[in-house]
């Protein structure tokens, strides 16, 4: 069954961010904060239609630099490799932003809604977002669960040296349709999940729907750019009072399971979901399990 979304835009810390909802007013509101380059689009459909049928009204909206939301260059040009060495060593480094800032954006939005309190879902950067945002606002967060992210810090370890390699993007990369679409769906099939794999029509359908929506190389760059600027953010994660569920994939090669079980450790009686077989994407067969656990985490408030 199709999903009926409404659909804006709202002002928020000075940018134009897009959004949509979904679900009963009545429902207790769901906000799902998109990772790395990241749209509002890539929520899954199961998910989101197993979601409504709990109650909640859901919330998905395009970060800064992503989807139709505005541009955030304040004119720092990123070097990522550069940026990524200092990072490792706990080096300051310039930015256009923080995570910080896409937490401030998060709860702008929620703002802009009127929505006081929500359930809060984030995937892998958006995972950040969310504890960022449990940890210093509790008093707006009803429930939060953290998939396949981390705590930031720069002694957890690092991503497969292979999945490294292809992100670093050596040479050129891809401009057209096809061409984007190919990179993509190779590198999510490198870093999906081994034991529920995603057929890779599925992934070329879902690649060529955010492209004819939005291309936006350079956003993704500088989100990156943020990611490595905020550092670890783990003295924060001993305030937040949400009931927590951190779900992580034992096969993920991109945030390494101990990404998450860092988050776990750290965040007060949070429960901790290790999946085998699960990489760092939506596996579409874990769809219905990833529901389950938001909607009994979300129970626990």
């Amino acid at each position: 069954m199709e999903i009926c979304w409404e659909s804006g835009s709202a002002r928020v810390n000075g940018l134009s961010l897009a959004w949509e909802a979904a679900g009963s007013d009545r429902g207790e509101p769901l906000l799902m904060i998109m990772g790395l380059g990241g749209q509002l689009i890539h929520w899954p459909d199961a998910l989101c239609q197993d979601l409504l049928a709990r109650g909640f009204r859901l919330i998905r909206f395009d970060h800064r630099d992503a989807g139709l939301s505005d541009d955030a260059d304040r004119g720092i040009a990123p070097h990522l490799p550069q940026d990524w060495l200092r990072s490792r060593f706990g080096r300051e480094t310039r930015s256009n932003y923080t995570l910080h800032d896409l937490a401030d954006d998060a709860v702008g939005l929620l703002d802009h809604l009127a929505v006081g309190r929500a359930h809060v879902v984030g995937v892998s950067m958006g995972g950040m977002v969310g504890q960022i945002v449990a940890a210093t606002r509790p008093s707006r967060v009803h429930s939060l669960t953290s998939i396949m992210s981390t705590t930031n810090h720069p002694r957890l370890p690092v991503a497969r040296l292979d999945v490294l390699w292809r992100m670093a993007g050596v040479g050129p990369r891809p401009t057209t349709r096809e061409g984007v679409i190919r990179r993509t769906t190779a590198m999510l099939k490198r870093i999906g999940s081994p034991g529920f794999p995603t057929p890779t029509e599925y992934r070329a359908r879902v690649a060529g729907r955010a492209y004819d929506r939005a291309f936006r190389p350079r956003g993704m760059v500088r989100q990156t750019q943020a990611i490595l600027a905020t550092g670890s953010f783990e003295p924060l994660l001993s305030q937040v009072r949400a009931p927590t569920q951190v779900i992580h994939g034992l096969s993920d090669p991109l945030l390494r399971p101990a990404c998450g079980q860092r988050s776990a450790q750290l965040i007060r009686d949070a429960r901790l979901e290790l999946v085998a077989g699960m990489g760092h994407d939506f596996a579409l067969p874990l769809m219905p399990r990833w529901a389950e656990l938001i909607g009994a985490n979300a129970a626990r408030a």
